[in-house]
């Protein structure tokens, strides 16, 4: 993998050599661990004017080579810094400045004002340029390799689910799901969880990002499960809705069909080419025509990758194109205030029809299942 994140740097050089800025420094950490494959806590990435030898991962400790925060490639310098609380963004500043920078590129949606005028003040007369979010966008399409730790995360997290609902659920707090499912990831294999697991019940369910409370599962509820695993720094997600105990209303019935609807014209939207907005218009509107215009979702999905939530953006002003081998989400929702509510949430891969059309990745059935 060191050819790989060599290569990725030097994509980078290019980028920010071309708008005449002498060096770079790359404070986000899902940024650091793209181009270096580790991200240790508070780590900064120098990169040099001209030789790939100038660059330098800068720490506050030796990394541990944890999956969590990865290990950096053979071929690139670690430099501990001299004490633990010292600022590494501003100890790459001072770097520029010895090897002759006379500007230098930073990464400012990632600043705060303090650390931008702490950066300017380490290095008198070297000139600040934004980076924008250039790394962001070579993040954007992922290589089969990140694909590939996209599908184990995927794999792990139908496992917890598929675990959990062999299990007795009545009578369990939401509290108490929600942490058994973040044990189960661990268990097999994951980082962590790469989101808040959400577990709602009854009129709790549907409700999105909602917070595991102390309600317990009850004899005919909506079951709306939402969990994400990391691999290697790779994140994904899926989202069920179940029926508890008994068959299924038909209130309920007729809600998971119209959201379920919805989230197929989704994944049938994803095709390279296609504007992100038009996918959100695909799944928005199967909801609004059903008379759901009023509390949907801001976003319909997302990219994920190192981070949960990346570009592309799923939304009604959405602006770009999706391109191949992008992972995103396609995640619907309703919820009915005092009732109930159903989400749908897979990760898929842009795929282009000849290769068979959008690879899914989290397949945990979405029959609606009564447990």
């Amino acid at each position: 993998m060191a050819e790989v994140y060599a290569a990725r740097r030097e994509r980078l050089r290019e980028r920010y050599t071309a708008v005449g800025s002498g060096a770079a420094v790359i404070s986000r950490p899902a940024n650091v661990r793209y181009l270096t494959g580790a991200a240790p806590r508070g780590a900064v990435l120098f990169l040099g004017p001209e030789q790939p030898g100038e660059d330098v991962l800068l720490c506050a400790r030796q990394p541990t080579g944890r999956q969590d925060e990865g290990r950096p490639d053979e071929a690139l310098r670690v430099t501990l810094l001299p004490a633990p609380d010292a600022d590494a963004a501003v100890a790459a500043a001072g770097l520029a400045v010895r090897l002759g920078a006379e500007t230098i590129a930073v990464e400012e949606h990632d600043l705060t004002v303090a650390r931008h005028r702490a950066l300017g003040s380490a290095a008198e007369g070297l000139r600040l340029t934004d980076l924008g979010r250039a790394v962001e966008q070579l993040r954007l399409v992922k290589d089969e390799e990140e694909i590939s730790c996209l599908r184990i995360a995927a794999e792990i997290v139908d496992q917890a689910l598929g675990e959990l609902l062999e299990s007795i659920l009545v009578g369990r707090t939401e509290r108490h799901l929600a942490l058994e499912l973040e044990r189960r990831l661990v268990d097999h294999g994951a980082d962590g969880a790469a989101f808040p697991t959400s577990v709602g019940t009854g009129p709790n369910a549907g409700v999105s990002g909602h917070r595991p409370t102390d309600r317990r599962v009850e004899e005919g509820d909506f079951l709306t499960v939402c969990l994400g695993a990391g691999y290697r720094g790779y994140l994904c997600e899926i989202g069920r809705t179940f029926v508890i105990g008994t068959a299924p209303e038909e209130w309920q019935i007729e809600l998971y069909d119209l959201v379920f609807a919805a989230q197929r014209a989704g994944r049938e939207a994803l095709v390279p080419g296609v504007a992100c907005r038009d996918v959100d218009r695909a799944v928005r509107q199967v909801l609004t025509s059903a008379g759901y215009a009023e509390g949907l979702p801001a976003l319909m999905g997302h990219g994920v990758g190192l981070e949960i939530d990346e570009d592309p953006q799923f939304a009604p002003a959405a602006m770009g194109k999706l391109d191949a081998c992008v992972p995103v989400t396609v995640e619907p929702g309703v919820h009915l205030p005092g009732r109930g509510g159903v989400r749908i949430d897979d990760t898929l891969v842009v795929r282009p029809e000849a290769d068979g059309g959008p690879e899914l990745l989290t397949i945990t059935t979405k029959e609606l299942l009564a447990l």
